[in-house]
């Protein structure tokens, strides 16, 4: 996010183009919208076409997020404590962590909800 608010600062064609690939590739709503309000005070458009914000995801914003709780699950002890689960989720899957964590408003709550429905151990 700091990034990209020195980014707003510089008229340059790098930084114009960071400032596009973000808005268009980057998997964390908040980093594409502030990117996307750079963009826009910068004038920056792609092929002569303005630059437009697209719809939030719905659904998993990661593929196979469901499989990678169940890893770190089954990489703990029967009975761990929940700061456990998140410090390995965030330890084995980081990008993954992040995108969560920035993209959900109670991020310690949905963890939760998701450890509780994984599958029983086999």
């Amino acid at each position: 996010m700091s990034a990209v608010k020195v980014l707003k600062e510089y008229d340059c064609r790098q930084s114009k183009d960071i400032l596009t690939r973000l808005v268009i590739h980057d998997p964390v709503s908040k980093v594409k919208n502030s990117a996307f309000r750079g963009a826009q005070a910068l004038g920056i458009s792609k092929n002569g076409r303005p630059i437009y914000l697209t719809k939030g995801k719905k659904g998993n914003l990661v593929k196979g997020i469901n499989k990678k709780l169940e890893k770190v699950r089954n990489s703990l002890l029967e009975v761990h404590f929940f700061d456990d689960f998140k410090n390995k989720f965030k330890e084995i899957y980081p990008t993954a962590y992040d995108i969560y964590e920035r993209n959900k408003n109670n991020f310690d709550g949905w963890l939760k909800n998701c450890e509780s429905n994984l599958p029983h151990r086999k």
